[in-house]
């Protein structure tokens, strides 16, 4: 990809496990690709998982990346460090703007589009915790590890539908001992929930957290102005950001969220344009970005041209 003029076959905007897979797999297919990553990725912070097949024993979100990153290597995939700041229709495809980190810009032609852009947790507002998750004191997938808090005491973060339905989501999945805590703010249920609440024995704290205590690298308290809380494991269900900018701008069809509609081949409303990982309406999991990877990949090979002579 050292001629500026060229046009390649597919653009991947982002390098987290479902971009990289996507490249691989369009690479594998011999085609020609060009990565852009923003340097990140979501992934980059789970501390360790337990539910990614073949590592039993647990492997970091920064391990998955580096792995993957060293097999995309062998087919000459590299992730250009840079940004996507426009994506526009052109005759025959896409014309993209992307970004350096020194300033420079310039326009890149692609037959197909593949957004893996991700999205970006909303952070509880936590006194005396910058950057709870990095550290590993705020969890925010019980998907992903909830069965590590099975019979302990876990306190869910929430003000909204998602917090509720994830409270519950985890009493009947893991723990008896379940807080809901709105950080101050008054929970507005609706009848159902109240009494879905009640029934399941789910706790509410809609008192602020004035103070915290910490015990080594957890949270061993958390402190209001009427009593002190104790728990095993505290959940941030407060909701994504979709990083869905670049296929909004497109006229791509989202929800109310903003999290992008796709079809059964990962394409959304754009003819050519693709969407995969978590900044696709669904399930936010990293192997269901890679399964979407490879539903994109394939249906892109299979439907673009391939260079014509002159290319």
């Amino acid at each position: 990809m050292n001629d500026p003029a060229a046009v390649v076959d597919c653009l991947i905007v982002g390098g987290g496990p479902a971009g990289l897979t996507a490249a691989l797999y369009l690479k594998r297919f011999r085609r020609s690709v060009l990565l852009v990553d923003g340097g990140e990725s979501r992934a980059a912070w789970i501390p360790e998982s337990h539910n990614i097949p073949f590592f039993s024993s647990g492997i970091s979100g920064k391990q998955i990346l580096a792995r993957e990153r060293e097999h995309a290597a062998r087919y000459d995939v590299v992730a250009e460090t840079a940004r996507v700041t426009a994506i526009a229709k052109s005759d025959g495809g896409f014309v993209a703007t992307i970004e350096s980190p020194d300033g420079a810009v310039r326009d890149v032609s692609a037959r197909r589009v593949v957004l893996a852009t991700g999205a970006v947790d909303v952070e509880p507002d936590l006194p005396d915790v910058p950057d709870a998750v990095r550290r590993g004191l705020v969890r925010y997938c019980p998907i992903c590890d909830g069965y590590e808090a099975i019979g302990k005491r876990v306190a869910v973060i929430a003000r909204g539908d998602h917090g509720v339905g994830e409270a519950i989501f985890i009493r009947r999945t893991y723990s008896d001992d379940v807080t809901l805590l709105t950080l101050g703010e008054e929970l507005d249920l609706q009848p159902d929930q109240a009494e879905d609440l009640r029934e399941k024995g789910v706790t509410i704290v809609e008192d602020p957290i004035v103070a915290l205590d910490h015990k080594g690298d957890a949270i061993g308290a958390l402190r209001t102005a009427q009593q002190e809380l104790r728990f095993d494991i505290l959940y941030s269900a407060l909701g994504l950001r979709y990083r869905s900018e670049l296929g909004l701008a497109l006229g791509a069809r989202h929800d109310e969220r903003n999290a992008l509609w796709v079809d059964e081949h990962c394409q959304t409303s754009v003819k050519g344009l693709y969407a995969i990982g978590d900044v696709v309406i669904g399930l936010d999991q990293i192997v269901v970005g890679m399964g979407q990877a490879a539903y994109a990949a394939t249906h892109i090979h299979n439907r673009c041209e391939y260079p014509t002579d002159d290319e």
